[in-house]
């Protein structure tokens, strides 16, 4: 899976290359604590919220952006610079 985090140009001859879908704040942190090796538990307390609610948030950003492992989660968040 690549990922391109530039806008897609708009000249006509180019060719466009699909944007990544926009996560929200709180997704964007979620998907770093994931990243970071932390487990659900340990994400959600930090974050103040419950286990259910993380769970929530990562199978938004799963569908979101058609990722299904927690290592392309990973590698992702990587490419995201989170």
């Amino acid at each position: 899976m690549s990922l391109v985090l530039t806008t897609p140009q708009t000249d006509a001859t180019s060719e466009t290359t699909p944007e990544v879908p926009e996560l929200a704040p709180r997704e964007r942190e979620t998907l770093r604590h994931i990243a970071a090796g932390r487990t659900y538990l340990q994400t959600a307390r930090h974050m103040g919220l419950s286990k259910h609610t993380v769970d929530a948030y990562l199978r938004r950003i799963r569908a979101k952006l058609g990722i299904y492992s927690t290592a392309e989660l990973t590698r992702t968040a990587i490419a995201l610079g989170l």
